[in-house]
């Protein structure tokens, strides 16, 4: 017998067959059920997704002597005849081919007489969008005023191509790309069938080398049988798609984690013996990432199309900001390839403009050290200005402008803003608190100076006067604000001042660091105004 190749022998037959267009399916069957049948479908979508199968299938069903919960039987004389290409009621054409305005006026000429053994007479028109205008034409009347007993089934890839006076007459479905899961199942399901042994992750290859198409994947399926003599394997698999295992890919990551750029060199050197197609690898290492960064924002997110443990290894080594600045740069790469010199030099390039662009780590050292107006050292792409936290205690300027506290205490040395951070103010009473100066403080009272253009909330007074009476210990404290004209720097001015000083800092860092400096010189770059702020501490996100 003639070997008839999987796409065509694992055809479905039925709606029950049909793989990933369950939105489709259902509403096909609720026509069915109903008897609310258009006279006319458009299916559109990308090649392989069944587009001209389901048009079969209706076809059939709506033909069918003996449904089967809406479902054709398959063993009724029309089922058969459809099946095997004789049914006389069933027109199929290629538009592709069959683009002339004469060919539509004789295709439609019969459609005036009545079927001559099934309930419709049924035109299923392939790649529709190919008719000229003229066609169009032909065919526009006929879809608007049909025949009872003709029913129209249109395909096509490119529907922007059909004109509007034609969609507008047409049920239009519009089939989705698989993923690669459902191709990945289909194959699994055939070649068990087959009695074909396999590799799992062999056909993971293949169903995401399909693109979302089912009868291309099957194509490949072919192939791959064909090139493992008889089995599927991954190695030949990878051999024969040109494509490289996951494992180079994640060893290129860690090196990536590690700083190491002789261990990415070396890794896309062995890559590069199996004369891969760099895009494709690139791509792959984009899927990686993706993936991490799953896992990263999403716990117990799993993808069984990767390996668990792998991707979990490369979430600990590295960090958000890393992902996410790996692939962009390799989103952006993917059109840097083809203007390299040749593709493995521009994945090179790559892969080293990740680790040159790499955020520098903070250490705790770094965090707890205040800054200083000196260039980061050349290892340092990116320099970190970290702030001061508003709320630490310090003995600080500001101790230093605050007036002696009259009748000593226990925090006769605590200066005003040490205070209101270790009250834990929030909101309006924070911000009160922050544009008052201390004027006295002792067991009975708190005096404070405000300025007389800022309104004074007596809510946010009460909520203050109740937190000093906790933070003292002392229940009969009462709160004074006077409203005068203040000449003491509140802590609301010194914060922003502050401020201030660290966004110069911060500023003159950028501005001398070596690494910037030779990207002006080299690249006529320029730094954004605006685009350049200190690291903000923990408690300053809050």
């Amino acid at each position: 017998m003639n070997y008839q190749v999987l796409a065509r022998k694992w055809r479905p037959h039925n709606f029950k067959e049909v793989v990933g267009q369950e939105h489709v399916v259902q509403s096909l069957l609720n026509a069915l059920q109903h008897n609310r049948l258009h006279h006319a479908y458009l299916f559109t979508g990308t090649r392989g997704v069944g587009k001209t199968t389901l048009a079969r299938i209706l076809a059939k069903a709506i033909n069918c002597e003996n449904l089967q919960d809406n479902d054709p039987c398959d063993k009724c004389t029309s089922c058969l005849e459809i099946n095997e290409g004789r049914y006389i009621d069933l027109i199929e054409v290629d538009a592709a081919s069959r683009t002339k305005v004469e060919d539509t006026r004789d295709l439609l000429d019969n459609a005036q007489y009545a079927p001559n053994q099934g309930r419709y007479k049924v035109y299923i028109i392939d790649e529709v969008h190919m008719l000229s205008g003229h066609s169009f034409n032909a065919l526009l009347k006929t879809l608007e005023e049909p025949p009872a007993h003709v029913k129209f089934l249109l395909a096509t890839t490119d529907p922007q191509k059909i004109p509007v006076t034609v969609l507008s007459r047409c049920l239009q479905f519009n089939l989705k790309q698989l993923s690669p899961s459902q191709i990945f199942s289909q194959m699994a399901f055939i070649l068990d069938q087959e009695k074909i042994e396999f590799e799992p992750t062999a056909l993971k290859s293949l169903s995401r080398a399909a693109d979302g198409s089912m009868r291309d994947g099957l194509s490949l399926l072919d192939q791959a049988i064909v090139y493992g003599n008889g089995m599927v394997k991954s190695n030949d698999v990878n051999t024969m798609l040109g494509t490289v295992a996951l494992q180079p890919i994640d060893d290129i990551l860690l090196a990536l984690a590690n700083n190491d750029a002789e261990a990415i060199l070396n890794k896309i050197a062995e890559i590069d013996n199996l004369t891969p197609n760099f895009n494709d690898v690139l791509q792959q290492l984009l899927q990686v990432l993706h993936r991490v960064a799953l896992t990263q924002h999403i716990p117990g997110f799993r993808d069984e199309n990767f390996d668990s443990e792998l991707i979990n290894t490369l979430t600990t080594q590295l960090s958000p900001e890393d992902i996410q600045l790996f692939y962009q740069i390799g989103l952006m790469g993917q059109k840097d390839l083809n203007l390299a010199p040749d593709p493995r030099s521009g994945f090179e390039m790559v892969m080293l403009r990740m680790l040159t662009f790499k955020p520098a780590r903070l250490t705790q050292k770094h965090v707890t050290t205040p800054p200083v107006k000196t260039p980061s050292t050349p290892k340092h792409r990116a320099p970190v200005i970290t702030p001061k936290p508003p709320e630490i205690e310090t003995a600080s300027p500001l101790q230093s402008i605050q007036p002696a506290i009259k009748n000593t205490t226990d925090f006769k040395d605590t200066s005003w803003l040490s205070m209101i951070s270790a009250m834990k103010l929030v909101g309006m009473t924070k911000e009160f608190a922050n544009h008052c100066a201390l004027e006295s403080l002792d067991d009975t009272s708190c005096n404070l100076i405000i300025n007389p253009n800022h309104i004074v909330s007596t809510k946010a007074q009460e909520s203050l006067q109740a937190a000093l009476r906790k933070y003292t210990g002392s229940a009969q404290l009462k709160l004074t604000v006077k409203s005068i004209k203040n000449t003491i720097e509140t802590p609301a001015v010194q914060i922003t001042k502050e401020r201030a000083n660290l966004q110069q800092t911060a500023v003159d860092t950028i501005n001398a660091d070596p690494n910037i400096l030779n990207l002006k010189n080299q690249f006529d770059a320029r730094i954004l105004p605006g685009t350049i702020e200190p690291v903000k501490t923990k408690e300053e996100t809050q």
